[in-house]
């Protein structure tokens, strides 16, 4: 199949597509009237968003084009097990917010980021430094996004890979730019709905047109030993391990996350993150089954570039109502995380840099804010539009992003249980994790001999590290430090010695396991403890400033000083 040859719509039909889909959200956003014009409304939609509504934004934030295509790679490349690699492990981190988002949202119930916490925690440095990696975790998404949609838009129409970066990054930026978060999910409840009903009708009928169930006969052959075998180990080394590591970090660091877990209503975090597990599994992992049927038939993507994957496959065998359907879901898909990007960004700017480090929280103007928040959408729009000229690989930008943030895990977590963790600690833990990750992923430093083994060491601790997380998260530390503790031992004996030659895995585990060793020895013999109860008075509406106590004053429990060399801890 030639992506090249294959059927797709005329330039009007295209453009009546777009003008349907990005004029329908915005006549939906629109409803949000300058009446409600808020600073704090336009960052978290005032702490109080209902079960289906919220569960509708999860889903679709975490169900992005991105995830279908890289969905699709993975089944593609890995075999019938590589979309359940991706799906599954995806769909039960989602699952895992829960827990330690019901703690952030007990200590910290009315604030706009995590890095706003930080700061109230810690200080600057740590707030910056959580920040800044969620703008360069949300650009790249973002990237990503308008990737997916040009590659769409290029495939199905006359238009070529940049006017469709263009358009869709016009599109998104449209409705977005006005109510912000508050546009994020109200339209995120339309696109998901249409999402999960394009999926039911489009993936069976694509399964059957291509000769389901015969061809998984007569393609057998087009397949290497591990891809068909449902329990591959270069599927689970090279694509499963590495996302379960990845994914945890992403639930953890990821603003666009973490600004749904701090607008849904506190009672409703359980339901709603439970129902957005279950409909992101389902159909990511259905949508990464056209890749491994497309690896029985024999497909070769045009200039074998993977992204082209899914839009072939549509084009190929779609009639065209359902291609318009489909490409209405792929739309859909990526421009409800593409606009929860932008009020992720622009709640870092509004929140993190003008009202916490340039204003101050007493002196934050939320009529400037807004005005920030709204040039912060405009000046990412232009420089993911920029980057996404490069076409990189989206599932390879997505395992590195999470690897990156796994630096960050324990520290934050830390951060919200335990009160000896100091400001140093967490700047120190998250710089040499770092330190380690870099030349680790990008193989800047040879893996034989004895730093292979100190990496493989550090690697099967970070096995400990990421289970003995997950497990806290639900029934506490003794039991999380058990399952931990025997995770790093019986993995021990098969990965010292090997697991240094996946990279990947490698990288994002080293920067688990060094974050925690860093920031545990930090911190353990601490005297000081932290006042969690502070928090709350630190972080919360903008809108309402004057009513709050100071953020930062000689004569409070505040934040540490800028330079983050102290703690706000006070001795018990």
């Amino acid at each position: 199949m030639n992506g090249a040859e294959t059927a797709g719509f005329s330039a009007v039909v295209v453009i009546g597509l777009l003008v349907f889909f990005y004029g329908g959200t915005f006549l939906i956003s629109s409803r949000i009237g300058k009446k409600n014009e808020n600073a704090d409304a336009y960052m978290t939609a005032g702490n109080n968003v209902g079960f289906g509504i919220s569960a509708a934004s999860m889903t679709a934030t975490w169900i992005w084009a991105s995830s279908m295509y890289a969905s699709a790679t993975s089944g593609y490349t890995y075999g019938i097990s590589g979309p359940i690699h991706y799906g599954l492990w995806g769909a039960l981190m989602i699952l895992f917010i829960y827990p330690f988002g019901k703690r952030i949202r007990e200590v910290a119930p009315k604030a706009h980021t995590l890095a706003e916490v930080m700061y109230a925690r810690h200080g600057r440095s740590s707030q910056l430094m959580l920040a800044g990696s969620n703008v360069v975790g949300s650009v790249i998404s973002l990237m990503s996004n308008f990737i997916a949609g040009g590659v769409l838009i290029s495939l199905l129409s006359p238009f070529n890979f940049i006017q469709g970066v263009f358009t869709v990054a016009a599109g998104v930026l449209l409705y977005t730019l006005w109510s912000g978060f508050r546009a994020s999910v109200l339209t995120d409840f339309v696109q998901v709905v249409a999402m999960l009903g394009a999926v039911v009708v489009i993936v069976p009928f694509i399964f059957f047109a291509a000769g389901f169930p015969a061809v998984f006969e007569s393609g057998a052959d087009n397949l290497t030993s591990q891809q068909g075998n449902f329990f591959s180990s270069e599927a689970f080394m090279n694509q499963g391990a590495p996302y379960i590591a990845a994914v945890l970090a992403y639930a953890i660091g990821n603003q666009t996350i973490a600004q749904r877990l701090f607008a849904v209503k506190q009672s409703l975090i359980k339901p709603t993150f439970i129902t957005a597990t279950v409909g992101y599994g389902a159909m990511v992992i259905g949508i990464g089954m056209l890749g491994v049927l497309a690896l029985y038939l024999g497909v070769e993507p045009t200039n074998g570039d993977l992204n082209n994957l899914i839009p072939e496959m549509a084009a190929e065998y779609l009639p065209p109502v359902l291609l318009a359907l489909f490409f209405i879901m792929i739309i859909g898909a990526l421009s409800s995380t593409a606009d929860s990007d932008l009020s992720a960004l622009s709640s870092i700017t509004m929140a993190d840099v003008y009202g916490q480090n340039v204003a101050g929280k007493e002196k934050a103007n939320p009529k400037t804010m807004l005005l920030v928040g709204r040039l912060t959408m405009v000046v990412a729009t232009a420089v993911a539009v920029a980057f996404a000229s490069l076409q990189l690989s989206i599932l390879d930008l997505l395992v590195f992003v999470g690897a990156l943030w796994g630096a960050l895990v324990f520290p934050v977590l830390a951060s919200f249980y335990w009160d000896k963790v100091s400001g140093r600690a967490f700047t120190t833990a998250v710089t040499s994790a770092l330190a380690v990750f870099l030349p680790v992923r990008f193989s800047w430093i040879p893996t034989d001999g004895l730093f292979g083994i100190v990496v493989d060491v550090l690697s099967v601790i970070g096995i400990g590290v990421v289970l003995g997380l997950m497990v806290f998260g639900f029934v506490g530390a003794k039991p999380a430090k058990i399952v931990g503790t025997v995770a790093a031992l019986a993995s021990a004996p098969f990965a010292i010695g090997s697991l240094h030659e996946y990279a990947t895995l490698c990288g994002s585990l080293v920067a688990y396991s060094v974050s925690t060793i860093v920031c545990w020895s930090m911190s353990v013999r601490r005297e000081e403890s932290f006042d969690f109860a502070v928090l709350s008075q630190r972080t919360g509406d903008f809108d309402e400033a004057d009513e709050q106590t100071p953020a930062d004053g000689p004569d409070t429990d505040g934040p540490a000083d800028t330079t983050d060399t102290t703690d706000t801890a006070q001795p018990k």
